[in-house]
């Protein structure tokens, strides 16, 4: 790891550097901003568009609502296994090739899910979008360390206001899919909902491939030929000049080791019980709200474009106070919150203003932390683990959806309500793992 990227507090100092890694201008680091944000905003669109349209699809295909839980609890079975990989893939090729295939991926699923026709094939097209779901943590690693080196002293400076505004592409892309599935899906049909997603993810994928590559990982390249050519003492010479502590071990192996296995510990442990809350809330929100609130699926849609309008105000808010009190303390507070506003949603709260106003709360200190917790992720890793490290925490999060899923599955098959289920696994699922964070280890960001 150099003295350009953050570290977690208790991590041994690097040895001295007598280089520094180049610089990265203005212009390029707001053109890497501005594509990841389009890139994360379109992945979202369709991850969340499955869960949107889920309503419709099912009466479409006659399913009933415990075998369209299933279903939705197989499909991110597959995600999980997809993203599990992503970030071995992106520590292996380079970041600018992993955001070019995690973003293909994103228009392969909506294609692919466009011609579905029935469960067993929209499992296997659906796991596709792991790769989309992984555009956050792919992201997360390359600007990461974009931000350590770039030229733009504004951005550098304010980190992860920034980061939050790239990540603030989750609720605009859920926003998005509600504004599109209310206006052309009566034109469309479902079906057409999806293939619109195509086309802005194919542009985005081609707009990669002109950006570079970051320093940092231009380094590891240049060490890993060194090394495979017999050459370790050089290799290790020219890490130690950079002042990164040179190492061979897998990206994989190197997360679960030294300081990094706390936080990959209790990250991970915090991802799965707070996907509780983003399954339940963000992914199936048409669901509870129309099933839990009895509100018309058109009401629904009208009113998730209000909620995650709501809800990109608490990115970039939890992006801009966590450069000031610390991203982990920030993220657990939020999380707290969010579970109580999603709590008295689901049992005080009755008419349409009270509804939408606590679950606009709700979701602002649900989905706002994120940007915060994924700039911290990239924080407590270096270099040669960092894509494994935020990619792996993020797989994670299906593993939730997973559980999630079986546990709501099973209560509606034992007739509870779907406003009673929303409450034991995605409110409280919520609250807990805001108690969770803060078990993590704090890191600090070093100045360059």
């Amino acid at each position: 790891m150099s003295p350009a990227s953050p570290r977690a507090v208790a991590e041994s100092a690097p040895p001295p550097a007598t280089r520094t890694f180049p610089r990265v201008g203005v212009r390029a680091t707001r053109k890497a901003t501005f594509i990841a944000f389009l890139a994360w905003l379109f992945a979202v669109y369709d991850y969340i568009l499955f869960g949107t349209l889920l309503p419709e699809m099912s009466d479409h295909f006659g399913w009933s609502d415990t075998r369209a839980s299933f279903i939705s609890t197989l499909i991110s079975v597959g995600t999980a296994v997809v993203a599990l990989g992503v970030g071995p893939v992106v520590d292996r090729i380079g970041r600018r090739r992993g955001m070019i295939l995690t973003v293909s991926g994103t228009a392969l699923a909506s294609a692919a899910t466009a011609v579905t026709p029935g469960a067993g094939y929209l499992v296997g097209v659906r796991s596709l979008g792991g790769l989309g779901l992984s555009e956050q943590a792919v992201n997360a690693t390359y600007l990461n360390e974009i931000y350590a080196v770039t030229e733009d002293e504004k951005i550098k400076k304010r980190r992860g206001l920034v980061y939050s505004l790239v990540q603030g592409g989750w609720p605009l892309g859920v926003l998005l899919a509600a504004a599109f599935v209310a206006v052309f899906l009566p034109i469309v049909g479902w079906r057409g909902c999806f293939l619109i997603a195509v086309f802005p993810a194919l542009v985005i994928a081609l707009a990669r491939r002109g950006l570079k590559e970051s320093p940092q990982f231009e380094l590891e390249l240049k060490l890993r030929e060194l090394r495979k050519r017999g050459r370790a003492d050089e290799a290790r010479e020219l890490a130690r000049s950079y002042g990164v502590a040179e190492e061979e071990s897998a990206p994989l192996a190197a997360i679960f080791r030294g300081p990094a296995l706390r936080n990959t510990l209790v990250l991970g442990f915090a991802w799965i019980v707070n996907w509780f809350g983003i399954q339940v809330f963000s992914v199936l929100g048409t669901t509870v709200l129309t099933e839990g609130k009895d509100v018309s699926f058109t009401g629904s849609l009208v009113m998730l474009i209000v909620i995650n309008a709501v809800g990109y105000l608490g990115y970039v808010f939890h992006g801009w106070v966590g450069d000031r009190f610390g991203r982990r303390n920030v993220v657990g507070v939020g999380w707290i919150l969010s579970g109580l506003f999603f709590a008295l949603t689901l049992t005080v709260a009755n008419g349409t203003f009270l509804v939408v106003a606590l679950y606009s709360l709700g979701m602002f200190f649900l989905v706002g932390p994120y940007a915060a917790l994924l700039f911290y992720m990239g924080e407590c890793y270096d270099t040669r683990c960092r894509a494994t490290g935020t990619a792996f925490l993020n797989a994670l999060s299906q593993p939730g959806a997973i559980v999630a899923g079986l546990i709501v599955t099973a209560l509606l098959a034992a007739d509870v309500s779907w406003n009673g289920a929303a409450l034991l696994v995605g409110a409280v699922g919520t609250f807990l793992s805001g108690f969770v964070m803060f078990a993590a280890r704090p890191v600090e960001t070093l100045d360059d």
